[in-house]
Order: C-alpha cells, then sequence, then structure tokens
C-alpha cells in the first residue's frame, strides 16, 4: 500500500511539471504575439503620420502660386521627404473647348521603413486663374 502512494505522488509532481510546461509555452507565445502586434500599431501609426503630413503638404501647397508650387521638404520629425510637382490639365469641356488655368498638383512623401523606401503619392487638380496685368 505505501508503494502505491509514493507512485500516486510521483504521478502528481509529474502532472504539475508538465501543466507548467504547456502553460509557459503558451504564455511565451502570447508575449511573442502581443510584441508583434505592438509593432504592427506602431508601423500603422507611423504611416498615418505620413498620410496626415502628406495631406497638410498638399493643402499648404495648393494656396500659392503656380510658380511656388513646386517644393520639396524634408520633416525631420516623421523622417520623410515631401515634394511636389506641378502639370497643367489639358481638359476640355462639352462643346471641345480648352479649360484654362487647370493643373494636376502630384505630391510625394518618400519615407523608408528598415531598409525599405516606401512612398505614398497624391495628384490633385487645380484651378488657379492667372492674374490679369
Amino acid at each position: 500500500m505505501k508503494h502505491r502512494l509514493n507512485f500516486a505522488k510521483g504521478y502528481v509532481l509529474f502532472e504539475v511539471i508538465l501543466a507548467l510546461t504547456v502553460f509557459s509555452l503558451a504564455v511565451l507565445g502570447m508575449a511573442k504575439a502581443l510584441g508583434v502586434a505592438i509593432e504592427s500599431v506602431g508601423s500603422l501609426n507611423r504611416e498615418n503620420d505620413i498620410r496626415v503630413g502628406l495631406r497638410s503638404f498638399v493643402e499648404e501647397i495648393r494656396r500659392k502660386e503656380t510658380a511656388e508650387m513646386v517644393v520639396s521638404n524634408k520633416d525631420d520629425h516623421l523622417d520623410a521627404t515631401f515634394s511636389s510637382t506641378l502639370e497643367p490639365l489639358d481638359l476640355r469641356d462639352r462643346n471641345g473647348s480648352v479649360l484654362n488655368d487647370l493643373y494636376t498638383l502630384h505630391a510625394v512623401a518618400a519615407y523608408s521603413v528598415g531598409s525599405e523606401q516606401r512612398e505614398e503619392t497624391v495628384d490633385v487638380y487645380v484651378y488657379k486663374p492667372q492674374k490679369k496685368k
């Protein structure tokens, strides 16, 4: 009877060690998943900040005169470069007449994530009537 009691105590100890091992592996897996999730959220927040910066850049540039719309700015806070180009837009009305003073403002935000270079772009049609002298 004593032999059977010692065997039962050893079996309980083995079950406890096995349960702790499975629990530890589960906790380590969850910790790794949490780390990946936090990294992903940080990356998404940075991309969102760059998109907001690009939107602000476009709003600032499109209010300028056409001669001043081609610009390149470096944002040290976001570690991104915002640049713009301006092209005349060839657009015609229903009668085939060319609509004047229309331009395409092309804005680019260039940034890097690790060693990968990325870009976000926006194209906006801008109406800028020329001032008459």
